[in-house]
């Protein structure tokens, strides 16, 4: 299957033909979250944005290798050098272990992804399990005279790089600029400028994740691990690395400096950059406090929220934006984008129920080649959905009789319908779920209340042993003053 899919470089700012590195594998890094609180709608964005990428090359039949890792240390306040670790402070102040915070918004982040209905990234890297390769990778940097250490700690000379390099080139930042608008800060002053970043930072005794190495015990920053883990796992020079726009300084433009200087050449092809989901006009950040979690979202507890809106319609709202356009939040934008979901799933339950004619009257196979055209040109999922509804307008006419169908073009309709809306754009048709969900809770209600019949019988072996079984299934009975209440696993 052959397509000139191009994508937008935010490294040349033109969309470019997209030829991969080595026909068929494709190589994606993408950063994942830092994981010291739940995931937001804004995390939904990269990872909805980069799941369609991920689905539309396999779908295109190359082989993908899809790298999202989890910074679960070296991150520190303000994308600083300086500061306490994000994961630090929140374990502080639970008074729980660091990893003890890591795996349990990991897991919550998982678990939402899995909701949003994202397929699961090849490969997941931690940075605390890469330490002793990021040792190595600023070993590499300091022989090749871009690093220097200074009390323990080891910063990237950025004046050096920028002697043969230049830094900026991502971002479009002048480095002059940079020095005279960057104060130094207390604290700061063994840097030999203010603009160098930290590649190790020497650890005070009271610091909880820190790590032996030949400059101190301490910890890796938080650029390196991404330099470090995405050449280790799709080589010096892979295809595609992806974020959102808020990465790109400092964080991608450090990633580049890194690898330039200690390889010799840019390890990255092609830099994806999502843009950002609004509040108000301002950035929907952890950092700014004007976040909605996903939960919250699709539960409806929020104040801001007039109602819950289900994981399928905050998928269909982030696709139905190209994905370099901000998405402003607000309620009556998801209820549009719900309503514009279900159409969608209603246009297609009717697409099934159609009867197929001598004729058609339908040009089928040009919606297949627009909808191609529509990912080919920078994955654009809005218009891709309009021509979806196109296709929706056709299935009403037909089933109006305004229109006909042959048998061939009927299933090709119900195959495109397949392809593109489930395949690529990943929706699914929640009514389903909700079924089997609504039928597993009414069981488990049926098999509570023989328990409660086996307990006023004073029936307490039967009792017991549904207790007991039930819980080894996964859901855990709580039994109360007036009642009894249960929950999943």
């Amino acid at each position: 299957m052959h397509h000139n899919l191009s994508i937008y470089n935010s490294l040349s700012r033109q969309k470019e033909l997209f030829v991969p590195l080595h026909p068929p594998f494709v190589g994606i890094y993408v950063c994942g979250p830092t994981v010291y609180s739940d995931a937001h709608l804004g995390h939904a964005r990269p990872a909805i944005t980069f799941d369609l990428l991920f689905r539309y090359l396999m779908h295109l039949e190359y082989k993908v290798r899809y790298v999202r890792n989890i910074t679960d240390v070296g991150h520190l306040e303000n994308d600083a050098d300086e500061g306490e670790d994000k994961i630090e402070k929140r374990a502080r102040l639970e008074h729980i272990e660091p990893m003890e915070v890591v795996q349990r918004y990991m897991n919550n982040y998982h678990r939402n992804l899995d909701q949003l209905n994202t397929l699961k990234p090849s490969i997941e890297p931690r940075a605390s399990g890469h330490i002793i390769e990021q040792q190595e990778f600023v070993k590499t940097l300091i022989a090749n005279g871009y690093a220097y250490e200074v009390n323990g700690s080891v910063y990237f000379d950025v004046m050096e790089y920028n002697r043969k390099y230049r830094y900026g080139k991502l971002s479009g930042r002048v480095l002059e600029d940079l020095l005279a608008n960057t104060r130094t800060l207390e604290g700061q002053d063994e840097k030999r400028n203010p603009v160098d970043f930290a590649l190790w930072k020497k650890a005070t005794p009271e610091h909880l994740m820190k790590w032996p190495s030949e400059w101190s015990v301490g910890f890796p920053g938080w650029h390196l691990e991404c330099s470090t883990m995405s050449i280790k796992y799709l080589g010096e020079v892979f295809d595609i690395h992806g974020g959102g726009m808020d990465l790109q300084f400092p964080h991608h433009e450090c990633e580049i400096a890194q690898s330039s200087a200690a390889l010799g050449k840019e390890s990255v092809r092609y830099w994806m950059h999502n843009n950002m989901i609004t509040i108000n006009g301002q950035k929907m950040a952890r950092s700014l406090g004007n976040f909605i979690t996903l939960d919250k979202l699709f539960s409806g507890d929020h104040p801001l929220l007039e109602q819950a809106y289900s994981p399928m319609t905050v998928r269909f709202f982030i696709l139905q934006a190209h994905y370099r356009s901000t998405i402003d939040f607000s309620n009556e934008a998801l209820k549009a984008a719900e309503k514009g979901f279900q159409r969608l799933m209603k246009g297609f339950a009717t697409l099934n129920k159609l009867v197929a004619a001598d004729k058609s009257t339908i040009d089928v196979a040009g919606l297949w080649k627009k909808c191609y055209e529509a990912m080919d040109d920078d994955l654009n999922s809005p218009v891709l959905l309009s021509y979806l509804f196109e296709g929706v307008k056709y299935i009403n006419s037909v089933s109006d009789g305004a229109e006909t169908l042959t048998v061939d073009d009927l299933e090709s309709l119900k195959k495109m319908f397949t392809t593109f809306v489930f395949e690529i754009l990943g929706l699914k048709d929640e009514a389903e779920g909700n079924a089997s969900e609504k039928l597993t809770n009414d069981l488990v209600k049926l098999i509570v209340d023989l328990r409660q019949e086996a307990k006023k019988n004073k029936d307490w072996k039967t009792s017991d042993r549904i207790r007991a079984e039930l819980r080894e299934a996964g859901v855990v009975l709580k039994d109360l003053k007036d009642g009894v209440s249960w929950e999943m696993e």
